[in-house]
């Protein structure tokens, strides 16, 4: 295994646009993400007291409106500005996207996004240049005044130039996905957003341009399409029922509890490996993504808020009244086709030593890996097979879906084995901490991690669940121990 770290540093020295692209969908992902609960809080207020929602009022519903232009846009302005610049880039985040808001007559998610992060960059690079060149007794003043300058100008370039660049180009791509509405081709975003999400790429769609458009969408009609075309829970669904039944035996043996996983704790990332070792299923995948649009169009039908995680619990939380059935119809819907598609895949890709060859070939990779170096994380000397391993963290895309299951699973075998002194935590690739003694990822996600862990020992899985490479950690572990 000591030769595939190597292999993996040789590979990593330039990083993959997609892991680029990777990474800037898990940053748009862990700005949004900690300010889920005011979405949909702003939801169900939506859902509840607007003309058409299941308790009217129009004394409350005067609150709808400024909480999607002020509230939501300036909370993740200042969560992307303390990401990058920490305290004093959340306030600078702010102070230009209030300069957004004020110039535009939408809300400003998108630039929120961008003017937020920016802010934080601007002020970090300040605090860098002056680093140990402030007198003492004067930091205070200088800090107060440093963002209260430097925010003033940001707050004039957002508002005169930023923000209507912003509208501009939100202008247009509304103009563009509308006029595919108009046309129902609709359902043709499913080639891009399938295929885009097994590569990882999920978050880059969601939270960069469908939630954006329906968070607008929903402010004039009070709900949105848009919050489905990429977070339909079906397809996956039936691609894992699929598997389950017409599967090798590994994938009779695992779907099952990824099913679980997957539609009711909207962890979609568990049906991604699946999809990888049979790339030819993308196509149920994008048959089923293309027929749930589609009848969630024929029925009308929307949410109030992008459902995250994209459990069936959730969409049916964020449901309006009255949209149910079309709801319920293209989930459904989704899911029988990609089953029937991914069905007739399996059966004419499936050949009868399949099974045997598979098992075969996780033999030999375990013998491999065990030739390759007993010792994962520690050196050839005698004295390190003893040496402790205290830190593994899991990391994934957003730190928050599939790298916890994997932790949690992985904590709970190191308990059974009596292997308490371990601390298995999980984390977004960027946030993980850099004392971590193992770095646990998705092979997909090797070339992100290691622009963030350049020198860090790295284990790469196909699933976060039952991997034969965990299985041989655990091991490794539990000897060394003993």
């Amino acid at each position: 295994m000591s030769n595939q770290f190597a292999n993996n540093q040789a590979t990593a020295s330039k990083p993959s646009v997609r892991a680029k692209i990777q990474a800037m969908g898990g940053f748009l992902t862990n700005m949004v993400l900690p300010n889920i609960g005011a979405f949909i809080a702003w939801g169900i207020l939506t859902a509840l007291v607007i003309e058409t929602g299941w308790l009217p009022n129009a004394h409350l519903a005067e609150m709808v409106g400024p909480t999607i232009t002020y509230l939501l846009p300036l909370l993740l302005a200042y969560t992307g500005g303390r990401m990058v610049g920490g305290q004093r880039g959340a306030v600078m985040g702010s102070i230009g996207a209030i300069g957004l808001i004020i110039g535009s007559d939408i809300p400003m998610f998108l630039g929120a996004m961008i003017i937020g992060p920016f802010g934080g960059w601007v002020i970090k690079r300040f605090d860098k240049l002056i680093e140990n060149k402030i007198r003492a007794g004067f930091e205070m003043v200088v800090n107060n005044f440093s963002i209260g300058i430097l925010g003033f100008f940001l707050l004039l370039l957002s508002y005169t130039v930023i923000g209507p660049v912003i509208s501009a180009a939100n202008g247009f791509v509304t103009s563009a996905i509308e006029a595919l509405v108009a046309t129902g081709f609709l359902p043709l975003l499913s080639l891009i957003n399938e295929p885009a999400k097994v590569l990882f790429l999920n978050n880059v769609i969601d939270q960069g341009i469908y939630y954006p458009l329906g968070m607008q969408e929903t402010l004039e009609v009070g709900k949105s399409i848009y919050f489905t075309v990429a977070s339909n829970p079906g397809p996956g669904l039936g691609l894992l029922l699929a598997f389950t039944f017409f599967g090798n035996k590994t994938s009779r043996r695992t779907a099952p509890g990824a099913i679980i996983i997957h539609f009711f704790g909207g962890i979609h990332e568990l049906y991604f490996p699946y999809v990888l070792m049979k790339p030819l299923t993308i196509l149920g995948m994008i048959a089923g993504g293309m027929s749930g649009i589609a009848t969630f169009q024929l029925f009308g039908a929307g949410l109030v808020a992008g459902p995250s995680p994209g459990s069936i619990f959730a969409y049916l939380a964020l449901t309006p009244r009255g949209n149910f059935t079309g709801i319920i119809l293209g989930v459904l819907v989704a899911t029988i086709v990609s089953f029937i598609v991914t069905s007739l895949i399996l059966k004419f890709e499936k050949s009868s030593d399949e099974d045997d060859d598979q098992l075969t070939e996780s033999i030999e990779r375990s013998k491999t890996m065990k030739s390759e170096g007993k010792q994962i994380y520690s050196s050839s000397d005698d004295s390190a097979k003893t040496s402790a391993v205290n830190k593994i963290s899991f990391v994934c895309d957003a730190g928050a879906g599939s790298s916890a299951l994997g932790a949690t699973t992985f904590r709970k075998k190191l308990q059974k084995a009596d292997l308490n002194g371990i601390e298995v935590k999980h984390y977004r690739i960027e946030d993980a901490p850099q004392d971590s003694d193992i770095i646990v990822v998705h092979k997909n996600l090797l070339d992100r991690a290691r622009m963030t862990f350049k020198d860090q020992k790295i284990i790469t899985i196909d699933n976060y669940i039952g991997d034969p490479k965990l299985e041989e950690l655990l091991q490794q572990l539990a000897k060394n121990n003993h």
